[in-house]
């Protein structure tokens, strides 16, 4: 955890900007950030908001396999040699990005071993969470899923106060977040809002009671693996009791 700390200052300073060459892109809510099969050579950092990152099969509709926020890496494959993109990014949210070089990183990680170490060990990570969500998919219900991904949406910038322009997504991105379908989500959405799980319809507030879904159900999952494909560095456990987390 220490090394990841030192990976984020670096990341938030000013040096990193300079020493990096990369630039702060300021992307709008549904951007797309980049396509997948388009050309891999740089890697991005987010300061603040969010992303998703989907991916579309031949014949199906597209399916999100992370949800990110800030502190998270992504298009981090191009420097192990991936030509294109795997994916297709989009902001959640007006979000402030940091924008890498292929070949600048690849050169702060030669020169400096502790930023090297601290990158693996952020990478280690993200392959070890999402070794849990192919486990998460495996043993939660459809509820449940939808549940974290509630849970996710509403504490996405972990930094400080938490996002609160993120737009309300439609019941059919949130199928497309945990692989159901729009109907499915709708009734689970109403028996939430009968349960005060959560409130509202224009404006959104995730109460923490939601943690409740994560606890029972199919083989009663435990709360601690992520969503399906990201929520690297989140854990709905962490969530103070008695607090609500309002997106729009």
């Amino acid at each position: 955890m220490k090394s990841l700390n030192k990976l984020f200052s670096y990341m938030e300073s000013r040096t990193s900007t300079s020493s990096l060459g990369g630039r702060l892109s300021q992307y709008q809510n549904k951007q797309i950030i980049y396509s997948e099969g388009t050309p891999a050579d740089s890697l991005f950092y987010i300061h603040e908001g969010g992303v998703r990152l989907t991916n579309r099969t031949k014949n199906q509709p597209p399916a999100v396999t992370a949800i990110l926020g800030v502190h998270n890496f992504f298009g981090e494959l191009c420097l192990v040699g991936f030509p294109h993109r795997v994916s297709t990014a989009i902001a959640l949210a007006d979000s402030s990005i940091l924008v890498i070089e292929k070949q600048s990183m690849i050169r702060v990680l030669r020169e400096n071993n502790k930023i090297s170490n601290s990158f693996l060990s952020y990478l280690l990570s993200s392959i070890r969470q999402y070794q849990d969500s192919v486990a998460e998919l495996l043993i939660s219900s459809a509820e449940q899923r939808l549940a974290r991904v509630l849970l996710r949406l509403a504490n996405l910038d972990t930094r400080g106060p938490l996002i609160a322009e993120l737009l309300n997504p439609s019941d059919q991105v949130l199928a497309e977040m945990i692989g159901s379908t729009r109907s499915r989500v709708n009734f689970f959405m109403n028996r939430f809002r009968k349960r005060r799980f959560i409130s509202g319809h224009a404006r959104i507030e995730v109460h923490d009671s939601l943690l409740q879904v994560l606890r029972s159900g199919r083989g009663a999952a435990p709360i601690h693996p992520p969503i399906i494909g990201g929520s690297r560095h989140f854990d709905p456990q962490y969530i103070k009791p008695g607090g609500s987390h309002p997106y729009l």
